[in-house]
């Protein structure tokens, strides 16, 4: 099976024990730049998946919070990369350059390479230092940057053509720092209805990301 899907603590855990690397996809259904990247991330596990060597994994935020608590993700959608259950590479935002990089790396650290010769760096986030905006060039337009923004752009309006109501979903996410511990009374605040206002969630997306 070239993707695994996260079920448990015990499975994730069992994975990164029998496993050389494992690359997990911490994701979110509500996450437009997710589903944006998730055919990408399907293909590159086809592609490089080996039995005990290299996995693909993906964990949904929501349903398995534990497993992405601990391992500090923010942002989604987030990829780490762990050599021996050890992380040796993260990746934040929806950068199917980057991501494809990285994990061609991981491969040859599956084949005997070392990690610290092949990820010269903890890690890179999309915009961010040491990401791939960062790393162009001379002082002029960044390019790779507009078109990361335009690929980002057009997959969160696909991406809402196939979701209800991504922000209420946000909002209910134990991944909202912000989220009330119980549903507040209507108040008069309350619309003909008796709708209240929506909030945006606190989490952040790669698009919250780039208006930082």
């Amino acid at each position: 099976m070239s993707l695994v899907n996260i079920a448990s603590e015990a499975q994730w855990q069992s994975l990164l024990s029998d496993t050389s690397v494992v690359i997990a996809d911490f994701y979110a259904d509500w996450c437009g730049p997710c589903k944006m990247i998730a055919p990408h991330f399907e293909r590159l596990a086809k592609e490089h998946s080996s039995p005990k060597k290299v996995a693909f994994a993906k964990v949904n935020v929501d349903q398995q919070s534990g497993i992405s608590r601990a391992n500090g993700v923010s942002a989604m959608p987030t990829f780490m990369i762990f050599h021996k259950g050890t992380c040796v590479e993260t990746i934040k935002g929806a950068n199917p350059p980057a991501l494809a990089s990285a994990i061609s790396k991981a491969v040859q650290l599956a084949d005997g390479g070392k990690a610290s010769d092949l990820f010269k760096t903890p890690g890179r986030t999309l915009g961010g230092p040491g990401g791939a905006g960062s790393r162009a060039s001379g002082g002029g337009l960044n390019f790779s940057g507009l078109l990361n923004a335009l690929i980002i752009i057009v997959g969160l309006y696909l991406a809402s053509l196939f979701s209800v109501d991504p922000y209420k979903a946000a909002e209910a996410s134990s991944f909202n720092v912000h989220r009330p511990k119980d549903p507040p009374k209507p108040t008069g605040s309350a619309n003909a209805n008796g709708a209240r206002p929506s909030q945006r969630s606190a989490f952040k997306t790669l698009a919250d990301l780039g208006e930082e």
